[in-house]
């Protein structure tokens, strides 16, 4: 076990815990002459705004998923935006989403004319809580969004039953957990569609793009008719993967029935298909890394671990790895003031807090987007959906009890035990931060 040292805080005028400046570490994406050549020959024959190369990635992500079909989108954004709508959310519909997450995770909902009712997390995975679902269902929901955030999956057992109850639909937004797995299962693929981003800051990062993945065929469907014109089997295209074979869609061929065009990049499909065979061994790269400085940081005071807790289950690329914080393990030490003594130490990709709640935000009480007079967020409802200051403590109050920490990409233990280091002596001295 490496014990803290005695010496005075970095943030203090003493000595930095972390010496090492191996950014090879931290690096990400790993990109090689294998992405480069698969790019270049998209490139050479003119072949970025085609399908060809995409078809060819969503296969093989579909088979990677463990699911029947993938589709793959110009952003994750755009996935989930299918997805919805794929699943039935529309004008005058309602989702259940966690208040604690990345924007694009309910914000789409607003532009199907629906509202986003929120629920909140549950204090020790910071995903959405269960228990908080059911008394939120109305005649209006049609869809529980969930989050896998920070690669930790949320309890999806429990959801599934109140869909199955409820008869709604389940979407999973993968984006923080490419791989992960629940009791066993692929993220992704318990619910009735997935999707996530793959922007070049994610664990599975392709440069710019998104996909969703489902085993029903009708949600495929729709998704492809929603923004993917080009592959709905109109007679002036010549694309032999025609997607679309419902009888309720085909008339609408040949124009995308949301208006949009979100279709991926094929330079990004080309490094997919790279990263894709690389994608399982890198991440158990991760995963070796970041268990290795949880084991050893697991008993440091103030700190809480935050790794999935289930049987059979991994935290798959860890993206955006976080902690629980508890001030008062350290007499009142603010998670602001332990991340700067820690950045002081010299430790990278740390700071407090985590994403703020959305539920709070202006957007979603007094925008009115669409000019329909009134807010957005009520103009297709029969009542107030808002919730005010103070409804969902547990997402209010996260900024003070969580931190990000570093994301390992390498088991490096020469650097990550000066990591851990670093982690003792704070906490070990934190009188010295009151």
């Amino acid at each position: 076990m490496i014990t803290a040292t005695n010496t005075a805080l970095a943030i203090n005028g003493g000595e930095k815990a972390v010496t090492i400046n191996d950014m090879d570490t931290f690096h990400w994406p790993i990109i090689t002459n294998e992405d480069e050549e698969a790019v270049l020959a998209v490139l050479r024959r003119g072949a970025m705004s085609g399908t060809d190369v995409t078809e060819l990635f969503e296969k093989e992500f579909a088979a990677w998923q463990g699911c029947s079909y993938a589709l793959g989108c110009n952003n994750g954004t755009a996935a989930l935006h299918s997805a919805m709508w794929a699943c039935g959310v529309t004008h005058g519909t309602e989702i259940i989403a966690p208040s604690v997450t990345y924007w694009a995770t309910a914000l789409p909902a607003l532009n199907l004319g629906a509202s986003i009712n929120f629920a909140d997390i549950d204090p020790d995975t910071f995903t959405i809580d269960p228990d908080d679902i059911e008394h939120r269902i109305t005649k209006n929901t049609r869809a529980i969004v969930v989050v896998h955030l920070y690669g930790y999956a949320a309890d999806m057992d429990p959801i599934m039953a109140i869909a199955k109850k409820y008869n709604l639909k389940v979407i999973e937004d993968v984006s923080h957990a490419h791989g992960a797995l629940y009791k066993g299962r692929k993220v992704g693929t318990i619910g009735d569609a997935g999707a996530m981003s793959m922007m070049s800051g994610k664990c599975f990062a392709i440069g710019e793009g998104g996909m969703l993945v489902t085993n029903n065929r009708l949600i495929y469907e729709r998704a492809v008719a929603f923004g993917h014109y080009e592959r709905t089997g109109a007679s002036r295209y010549s694309n032999a993967a025609r997607a679309i074979t419902d009888e309720s869609l085909l008339p609408f061929a040949g124009l995308p029935m949301g208006g949009f065009k979100y279709r991926m990049h094929q330079l990004s499909a080309a490094v997919g298909r790279v990263q894709l065979k690389h994608y399982d061994d890198r991440m158990q790269g991760i995963q070796g890394a970041m268990n290795y400085f949880w084991e050893r940081i697991k008993d440091v005071p103030g700190v809480i671990e935050h790794r999935v807790q289930y049987e059979r289950s991994t935290m798959g690329g860890w993206y955006l790895p976080a902690a629980g914080y508890c001030a008062d393990d350290l007499g009142g030490l603010t998670v602001e003031r332990f991340c700067a003594a820690l950045t002081a130490e010299g430790v990278k990709g740390v700071s407090p807090g985590v994403n703020k709640a959305l539920h709070t935000h202006a957007l979603f009480h007094s925008a009115d987007i669409y000019g329909d007079g009134k807010p957005t967020m009520c103009a297709n409802t029969d009542r107030d959906i808002r919730e005010g200051a103070g409804t969902l403590p547990v997402a209010e109050n996260i900024g003070a009890r969580a931190m990000f920490i570093p994301w390992f990409k390498k088991c490096d233990t020469t650097v990550i035990d000066q990591y851990v280091s670093a982690f003792r002596k704070v906490a070990s001295n934190y009188r010295e931060l009151l």
